[in-house]
């Protein structure tokens, strides 16, 4: 999988130096990811809204009501 950000390349960095990865996990990482330019930070993505049920969504016109 690679890398989304470089805030993700850092930690992983740190990671590898504390030994809590693998150099072989770190290293398939970065090769995944390639030379590509990342972002500094990923921003998380805004939930889309619930779709309305059909029955909720199309509603019977009212009627006029009786004076």
């Amino acid at each position: 999988m690679p890398f989304k950000s470089k805030a993700q390349r850092r930690k992983f960095a740190e990671l590898l130096v504390t030994g809590k990865i693998s150099p072989e996990t770190y290293e398939e990482w970065n090769r995944e990811t390639g030379g590509k330019v990342l972002p500094e930070r990923v921003k998380k993505k805004k939930q889309q809204a619930k779709k309305r049920s059909a029955k909720k969504a199309k509603k019977a016109p009212r009627r006029a009501r009786k004076k």
